[in-house]
């Protein structure tokens, strides 16, 4: 699997049962519930490959994400993951430390 370049993230990994490093997949996740969506970037261990996602939107109407961005995610768009990927902001609202 090819990783996306972006900022290194240190995070607890329940597969490994230890801080390890997560790198960015390049992939987005939607989950519709009733009306509204969640929409996460996924980012996987890089010893056991576990995954973790970093939530971009959380119980949204569809409506209120901009059409172009929705379909970005659809679409699993590497440069769209690439931007997320290295705003140093949205990784500090998932709680996450940067790796090294």
């Amino acid at each position: 699997m090819s990783y996306i370049n972006s900022i290194k993230i240190l995070h607890k990994c329940s597969g490994c049962r230890m801080k390890m490093h997560f790198v960015n997949t390049g992939k987005f996740r939607i989950n519709a519930s009733g009306n509204k969506v969640d929409v996460w970037l996924i980012y996987q261990c890089v010893k056991c490959r576990h995954s973790l996602n970093l939530t971009i939107y959380e119980r949204i109407k569809p409506n209120r994400i901009p059409q172009e961005e929705y379909q970005l995610f659809l679409d699993n768009d590497k440069e769209l993951a690439a931007l997320y990927g290295n705003d140093k902001s949205f990784l500090k609202r998932n709680r996450v430390e940067f790796g090294r």
